[in-house]
């Protein structure tokens, strides 16, 4: 085991300095969004069920895919545009009558988005080694020193969800979208004619970073080996399953304190007949 490091006044003390090769944040914004009336795109039968329904409720929200392009921002060196298109996969619950059981419709969306942050300078060409091909060549292409844009986002909050006749909306709607989008679509194909349209608005919160390859010199410590054994359980399934407690919160909800603040404000009997 390599010696610890050496404590001095309850701070460990560096043992030398490094050079590492790491991605540096160069510029970063932070984006709460409203993205108010999206349409919605259905496909198969999806849209048909859209069109028999007499209620609609968007039930979930997730974030399929980002598309994100950069370009560098002509007569202001150093700066470059960040083009982030967000593909959004929607569910639905379709409601044919009232006190029925609803029917799920899949639906797709797409957000289109731009910044301007700052990624520096550098026109350097970046060659790694690589394993060689069966015929022995090894063409290494050149990698530029470009920096990388990074988004980081939660899937987004519902906020709204109306549905209008198709001929009155105005609003267009996206007809191709990724493959990696349209997984599990058995008709990715959109149906001739449909009668409504799907309008959503959705928060988004996301986080764009601009991200350059540097060397670095930080302070080392030590190298971190881990100190805990692995354990390797060999028992049967049944008698792990032994082991585990019972989940009694899951079956009994908790319940309500008694020093909750709603009670705190209420007359005890004393302090009326003190009145």
């Amino acid at each position: 085991m390599p010696d610890k490091p050496i404590i001095q006044n309850g701070c460990s003390k560096i043992k030398e300095a490094v050079c590492i090769d790491t991605k540096r944040i160069y510029d970063s914004c932070v984006s709460k969004d409203c993205l108010e009336d999206l349409r919605v795109t259905f496909f198969g039968e999806s849209q048909a069920l859209i069109d028999e329904a007499s209620t609609v409720k968007c039930r979930d929200c997730m974030i399929k895919a980002v598309s994100i392009d950069v370009d560098e921002v002509p007569f202001n060196k150093g700066y470059y545009s960040v083009d982030v298109q967000y593909y959004f996969m929607l569910k639905f619950d379709c409601f044919t009558a009232p006190c029925t059981p609803p029917q799920t419709a899949v639906g797709f969306a797409t957000f289109t988005k731009r910044c301007i942050l700052y990624g520096s300078q550098g026109n350097v060409k970046i060659f790694t080694s690589s394993v060689c091909d069966k015929k022995g060549d090894c063409p290494e292409a050149p990698q530029y020193a470009n920096p990388t844009a990074k988004v980081q986002a939660v899937d987004p909050i519902v906020l709204s969800c109306d549905v209008v006749k198709a001929c009155d909306c105005r609003v267009p709607f996206c007809t191709s979208f990724p493959q990696g989008v349209l997984t599990n679509i058995t008709q990715p194909s959109m149906p001739p004619h449909h009668d409504k349209a799907v309008l959503v608005t959705l928060g988004l919160f996301s986080i764009v970073q601009m991200e350059r390859d540097v060397q670095m010199t930080v302070g080392a410590y030590d190298f971190c080996i881990p100190e805990r054994e692995c354990t390797c359980s060999t028992q049967d399934p049944c008698t792990a399953f032994q082991g585990i407690d019972f989940p009694v919160e899951q079956f009994f909800p908790p319940e309500r304190d008694s020093d909750c603040p709603s009670c705190c404000n209420e007359a005890t009997p004393s302090d009326n007949e003190n009145e």
